[in-house]
């Protein structure tokens, strides 16, 4: 009987090693649409290393001195064909507006070595690109993980920044352990989102996604393609697009574009990052912060950018959430509008 109970134990557990086997290295495939290439796409080849696709919307005459650069979400959350029509009305006003997806997402090319995605590498590549533009300064527009490069490259480049727009900012990096959770004032009427990242996360990751995050954060080894994570990622952020409004009848629908391992691996950096705080407490530059009603980023993040430009302006949105264009795209465009052509 003993030797029966055994053999059992063996079997049962040789079997449970070849399904935990099957789960890890089997590649999978999700219900997600084909990249799609956009007409009037251009790039950047960049001394970097970093091949990087973008848009330019040309301004009307007159135009403005200062062109202005949308620095999107995720990381590795792609340029999509919403945010092109959102910022085009300020074309109209005189600006050049680029929108360009970030090394590692969208139509911009993956990097050969996944080490190589870091906020650093992000923030060298933004200053590449203005370079090439020859621009004296530049305007900036930076959603959620957008607001954090922005952050980045003005603490380096103080007086290449004439002003920027920080829309559901994430919170400032590297992040402050003895940071509090600080309460909004009652005024502000802010709430909580429906649904929240983390519930996407425990609904969606599977075994293989989180061996693939441990063995490339931990050893840069890719145990999915570049297509099998991408394809993940852009199947996540469909369900955490849930996360980024009040009304959930306004949720977004899956699009490809997403980089796992951009987004990844960036995340993985930020504690590495030098503190810009000194830095953005010294700049002159004006800034405009928009926070959605229903914003899934804490209050304290939002604080901390108002704390460290001297010149802020704040604009509450009333019935949207994170992704503010999507739910009052009217009040977005207007109070950008209305803040960059102020004098």
């Amino acid at each position: 009987m003993k030797n029966q109970l055994k053999k059992i134990l063996k079997y049962a557990l040789l079997i449970g090693i070849v399904v935990l086997s099957f789960q890890v290295f089997i590649p999978r495939s999700y219900d997600v649409p084909p990249p799609k290439t956009r007409a009037g796409t251009q790039y950047w080849n960049l001394s970097t290393g970093s091949t990087i696709a973008y848009t330019l919307i040309p301004g009307k005459s007159p135009k403005k001195i200062y062109p202005l650069i949308y620095l999107h979400g995720g990381p590795g959350g792609p340029i999509y064909d919403s945010n092109i029509g959102m910022l085009t009305p300020l074309s109209a006003d005189g600006y050049d507006v680029y929108l360009y997806d970030q090394a590692g997402s969208g139509l911009s090319e993956r990097l050969d070595h996944i080490e190589q995605y870091t906020a650093e590498r992000h923030k060298t590549d933004l200053e590449e690109i203005i370079k090439q533009m020859g621009a004296e300064k530049v305007i900036l527009i930076g959603q959620s993980w957008g607001a954090i490069l922005a952050s980045l490259y003005i603490a380096d480049n103080p007086d290449k920044v004439e002003k920027v727009v920080f829309t559901s900012p994430g919170p400032m990096q590297p992040r402050l352990a003895a940071l509090p959770d600080i309460s909004p004032p009652d005024s502000l009427k802010l709430r909580k989102p429906v649904f929240t990242n983390s519930q996407a996360n425990q609904k969606i990751n599977n075994i293989r996604t989180r061996v693939t995050t441990f063995l490339a954060q931990q050893f840069g080894i890719k145990l999915c393609s570049d297509r099998e994570a991408d394809q993940f990622q852009s199947y996540l952020s469909n369900e955490q697009n849930k996360s980024v409004v009040c009304d959930t009848s306004m949720t977004m629908a899956a699009e490809a574009g997403s980089g796992f391992y951009a987004h990844i691996m960036t995340l993985h950096s930020l504690s590495t990052l030098k503190d810009p705080r000194p830095a953005l407490k010294k700049v002159s530059t004006s800034m405009l912060l928009l926070k959605g009603q229903c914003d899934n980023q804490k209050w304290s993040a939002s604080k901390e950018y108002l704390d460290h430009f001297q010149h802020h302006q704040l604009v509450v949105v009333q019935n949207a959430g994170h992704s503010i264009s999507l739910e009052q795209p009217d009040v977005y465009i207007k109070s950008i509008h209305d803040f960059l052509n102020k004098q």
